[in-house]
């Protein structure tokens, strides 16, 4: 059956992977309220095309931390790859360079910055969690700086790790034949089997819970690399970010695998927007899996989105062909619904080319134009 749309890769990836890896990957905090509230919080908003425009030419080229890409659809972090397919992050890695975008490597890889970096040219970003052993960091993002990494993505809403009731039903570890490559040689590759789940037994021995504003301006005292703040959600952490400078900021609910009942990433976005006044750039993660949810993320503010699971079930199914697939399909959506709404470049993509359900009832019947 050919495959028309990013959401079909997931039931094929159900299919394939081990009930205990599935369920890592799909599943969120408690109640998984979030989770379906970032989906479902896109169909709240709708277009107000544009037509009788000569959309023949399309330009979605991009410029993300001075780094040009071909469109602003860019690769999240997503952990432990290698679970999902035997080639993991090299296959992830290769698919993102071969689309001309960014991609994220996870603290949590199940492949090393270098061994990602040894995949050939491309523009790449390393997210990080912060250990309690600052020593263990500083090494970590040296390599990475080495490997050729671009900025470094500061994971922030993870002093412990969200409440995931598939990974304690499921006593979720990391398969012995796979190692959190990044820490090998550090003793703190291997995850033990808990009564729990293994990764939030995990976190809570290794994840620095005193993780504040000013570690930021320690991170900024041991690399050059640009820093992205990942998860924040209000205006008031928005200003905090600016203030310690962060050279942009990443809207993010963590998948919706942290705090449950936090609104949804799409609908967070335009508050953390207003308040970064345009000083920095902000992104969006979470819900994306339309190109047409890519144009109401810019529309609303971001600069750029990224997705993750889109990516993982892709390579569960197909390996580096699915996800280059998954790049392609989100970016002929997104170029599609440009087209359709009478837009030839991101800079023409307005807030006057969507209405939301939280516009005032004014606003909805006659926008200002």
């Amino acid at each position: 059956m050919e495959i028309t749309n990013v959401n079909e890769y997931e039931a094929i990836a159900k299919e394939k992977l081990p009930k205990m890896v599935y369920d890592y990957y799909a599943s969120g905090a408690e109640d998984q309220w979030t989770l379906q509230e970032n989906r479902n919080a896109f169909s709240r908003i709708l277009f107000r095309p544009r037509i009788l425009i000569d959309v023949s030419n399309i330009d979605i080229t991009t410029t993300v931390l001075g780094f040009k890409i071909s469109m602003p659809i860019m690769v999240a972090p997503i952990a432990m790859q290698k679970m999902a397919h035997p080639e993991g992050e090299y296959a992830t890695a290769r698919a993102s360079s071969a689309a001309g975008t960014i991609m994220t490597l996870s603290s949590w890889a199940t492949s090393s910055v270098e061994e990602v970096a040894s995949t050939g040219p491309g523009i790449r970003f390393f997210q990080l969690y912060v250990y309690k052993d600052r020593n263990v960091v500083a090494q970590l993002v040296r390599r990475a700086e080495r490997a050729g990494f671009k900025a470094i993505a500061l994971t922030v809403d993870t002093p412990r790790l969200g409440r995931r009731e598939s990974d304690i039903k499921n006593r979720f570890t990391l398969p012995p034949y796979l190692t959190l490559k990044n820490f090998e040689g550090l003793d703190l590759g291997k995850m033990d089997m808990a009564n729990d789940s293994g990764l939030a037994s995990y976190v809570a021995g290794q994840i620095d819970r005193t993780l504040s504003w000013k570690d930021v301006k320690w991170l900024q005292t041991i690399t050059k690399l640009p820093i992205l703040v990942k998860g924040v959600l209000t205006a008031e952490d928005a200003r905090m970010a600016v203030q310690a400078g962060a050279a942009g900021i990443i809207v993010s609910n963590h998948g919706a695998r942290q705090l449950d009942y936090v609104p949804a990433t799409i609908i967070a976005l335009e508050e953390v927007v207003k308040a970064a006044q345009g000083r920095i750039p902000v992104f969006l993660d979470g819900g994306v899996r339309r190109g047409t949810d890519v144009f109401k993320a810019l529309a609303l503010g971001a600069s750029g989105i990224f997705i993750g699971r889109p990516v993982v079930f892709s390579l569960a199914a197909e390996g580096e062909a699915g996800v280059r697939k998954v790049l392609q399909m989100m970016r002929e959506e997104f170029e599609l619904t440009m087209a359709l709404s009478g837009c030839t470049s991101l800079k023409e993509i307005t807030r006057n080319h969507i209405i939301t359900d939280w516009d005032a009832p004014q606003a909805r019947l006659s926008p200002k134009l």
